[in-house]
């Protein structure tokens, strides 16, 4: 059952228990007063005829001691004549309870008759028929006689309109819950709009589309979770582009790796089958060996890499102060041999928080990288300065440069702007994404500014102990 239909039910029953309880009460309250005031009319009228019969038994002539019944008979049809029209009978006992005068009508039950003693006034309501009657007793001391008067009042009319007042009733109140029902009906409606929004964009998000928002018709609680809804859904869906896009360089990283796997083995397999199959000079033999080397070191330096890649996702670090003067000295040692490009260094005199040999490797590679860039004869600027945020370093070269629309991809596994180029120098493109994973543990990133054909700069900060984490 739907949630509106649940609310309209329960709206319905508690309204349908109210209003019949209430009336129920209210009827039978005005009822009950009714009836009271038939019962003092009743037993007032019982008191009047009590003093009429003591009365008439007083003017009758003494021609007896006591009363005889002959008398009370005729007293009884007195009285009886004389309230005519009144809706009253009586009936008049001796002693013995037996009866000496009844209306026509009277009841045959005698269960009251039998209460009745001295100096008390009994009363019982009896219906008879479709009649009801308000039956009063007491016992009248006349002439050294006792009488036994009883009346019956008839009070049918309260029982009529308490039956009347059920029926109407009954008829207002169905009156009542139909108008509240259908009232009721469009307020759920309007109440449980947010609900069925939420629910038919669960529906569409469920179904694949999860751009769809649900609208936000009010400011309540349900507007509230209206905006939450919306605001995990925009959420969810950033990290299912995230995913995407992760899934994505997942397949690029894995054809990548395939690619720059086969190119290499295709170059030693095809050498050392030629070495083998074939009785060759001393130079050609050479050549063959030195390409299998090389190619051998590029897949050696290219597996290396992607350990560290892999080791650098999964391990958490320990920085240590080291003094930037180590690092300095270290490129310095690292590339001195070469005679191609000219490598400069300054490092100001400061501490740097970090491990240092993965952040050798950081150094290394974007020098690496820079050297790669550069024609032969150009210069690579290496420097570190303390800043308020930590300690800076840069690498600058003003070789070959990288395209803008290339930037933001460079630091992708695999991803190389000059393919020819960096497998001529056993580059595979592990570089840079290296340096990024060894930073994000070190909470830092680099930042590449690049311009074609001017040179390419690159730099990081390390952050210390009081301004990062």
């Amino acid at each position: 059952m739907k949630f509106l239909y649940k609310i309209l039910l329960w709206t319905i029953i508690t309204m349908a228990t109210a209003f019949g309880l209430s009336g129920y009460l209210f009827v039978n309250y005005v009822f009950q007063t009714a009836l009271d005031r038939a019962v003092d009319q009743a037993l007032d009228d019982n008191y009047i005829l009590q003093f009429a019969l003591e009365t008439a038994a007083l003017n009758i002539p003494t021609k007896y001691d006591v009363l005889q019944d002959i008398a009370v008979e005729q007293i009884g049809a007195n009285l009886e004549s004389s309230g005519q029209g009144t809706g009253r009978l009586l009936r008049l006992s001796d002693e013995e309870k037996k009866a000496l005068y009844v209306s026509e009508g009277f009841t045959d039950d005698e269960s009251l008759l039998q209460e009745i003693d001295e100096d008390s006034l009994r009363w019982q309501i009896v219906r008879q028929g479709s009649h009801y009657y308000i039956q009063a007793g007491t016992m009248v001391n006349v002439l050294d006689r006792k009488v036994y008067l009883e009346t019956m009042y008839d009070v049918t009319r309260v029982f009529e309109e308490r039956a009347l007042g059920f029926s109407v009733y009954r008829r207002v109140t169905l009156v009542l819950l139909l108008s509240s029902a259908l009232i009721m009906f469009f307020i759920c409606i309007r109440l449980t709009k947010p609900i069925s929004l939420l629910a038919g964009a669960t529906k569409k998000m469920a179904e694949g589309d999860y751009s769809y928002r649900a609208q936000q018709i009010s400011n309540d609680e349900l507007g509230q979770l209206t905006e939450d809804f919306n605001s995990m859904a925009n959420v969810l869906e950033e990290t299912l582009g995230e995913l995407r896009d992760e899934v994505r360089a997942r397949e690029d990283f894995i054809a990548a790796f395939a690619h720059e796997l086969k190119t290499p083995l295709t170059a030693i397999i095809g050498y050392a089958d030629l070495l083998r199959s074939r009785q060759l000079d001393e130079e050609k033999h050479f050549l063959s060996a030195n390409y299998i080397y090389t190619e051998g070191k590029r897949l050696e330096n290219m597996s290396f890499r992607l350990l560290d890649i892999i080791v650098t996702k999964r391990e958490q670090i320990e920085t240590q102060p080291v003094e930037a003067e180590i690092f300095a000295a270290y490129l310095e040692d690292m590339f001195a041999g070469n005679t191609q490009q000219e490598l400069r260094v300054f490092f100001e005199p400061g501490t740097v928080y970090a491990e240092i040999n993965l952040m050798k490797s950081v150094l290394l590679n974007l020098v690496d990288n820079a050297f790669k860039a550069s024609a032969p004869g150009g210069i690579i600027e290496v420097s570190g300065r303390n800043t308020d945020l930590g300690y800076a370093f840069q690498v600058k070269d003003y070789g070959v440069g990288i395209p803008e629309e290339e930037l933001r991809k460079v630091t992708e596994a695999f991803y190389m702007v000059d393919k020819s180029r960096s497998r001529s120098r056993n580059g595979a493109g592990l570089g840079l994404a290296l340096c990024v994973e060894i930073l994000r543990l070190h909470h830092s990133e680099l930042h590449i500014e690049s311009t074609v054909g001017e040179g390419t700069c690159i730099d990081f900060v390390l952050p210390c102990p009081q301004s990062g984490e």
